[in-house]
């Protein structure tokens, strides 16, 4: 997704946030490379800390430890790709409705157009893949969009499917390494859902970041 926008300073917790959403999408879109598997290994979370993320960063530390640049692409072209199509297919509409370019993707285009997102031409796949949502949250977040227009994209096109994909893509036949990012993706969509429950109504409708 493009979009061009000034970057406002966030605050920690914000700037976490979108990290997270670009992490998801850059996993989500493509199998890991060398640099960002040996960053994932290099990740020693907080063993004091016993949460569903503090667990979920643990096994994709402990992971991304014992995979290979090699082997994640063929766990990536089985999970995802294929040969006509893979085991799981990261789309919205797919969950929503059972087929590809429905409702939902009608929709979500809308919504995309409005708030001043495109696609970009080396990019095949249609706008509900789970990857391009996690991008596109990560850049509501960074371009200074508020709270409200967050929330709201967030329950209109993640909320109602993204945890079904996360636990899929932990169960699934072909998944290794993408086991512990289906567990960081199940664990952040729901930290995601206590995140907006928390915020004050007044903090969450007048759209300001805090």
């Amino acid at each position: 997704m493009n979009m061009i926008n000034t970057t406002p300073a966030l605050q920690e917790t914000d700037q976490l946030r979108a990290d997270i959403y670009a992490l998801l999408a850059t996993l989500l879109r493509n199998a890991p490379e060398t640099e960002l598997l040996a960053w994932l290994a290099s990740l020693e979370p907080d063993q004091d800390e016993d949460t569903p993320m503090a667990r979920a960063w643990s096994t994709l530390a402990l992971t991304a430890r014992h995979s290979k640049p090699q082997q994640l692409d063929n766990e990536y072209h089985h999970l995802f790709i294929g040969v006509g199509r893979g085991e799981l297919m990261p789309f919205a509409c797919w969950y929503l409705t059972g087929s590809l370019m429905e409702k939902p993707l009608v929709l979500l285009r809308e919504d995309l157009k409005r708030l001043g997102f495109e696609r970009q031409p080396s990019v095949k796949e249609p706008e509900d893949h789970i990857a391009a949502l996690c991008e596109v949250m990560s850049l509501l977040i960074t371009n200074g969009h508020g709270y409200a227009t967050q929330h709201q994209f967030w329950q209109q096109h993640l909320a109602s499917w993204a945890n079904r994909f996360f636990s899929d893509v932990q169960t699934a036949d072909n998944a290794v390494f993408y086991t512990a990012a289906g567990l960081l993706g199940n664990a952040f969509m729901q930290q995601e859902d206590n995140w907006f429950i928390q915020l004050s109504p007044a903090v969450r409708e007048n759209g300001q970041q805090q």
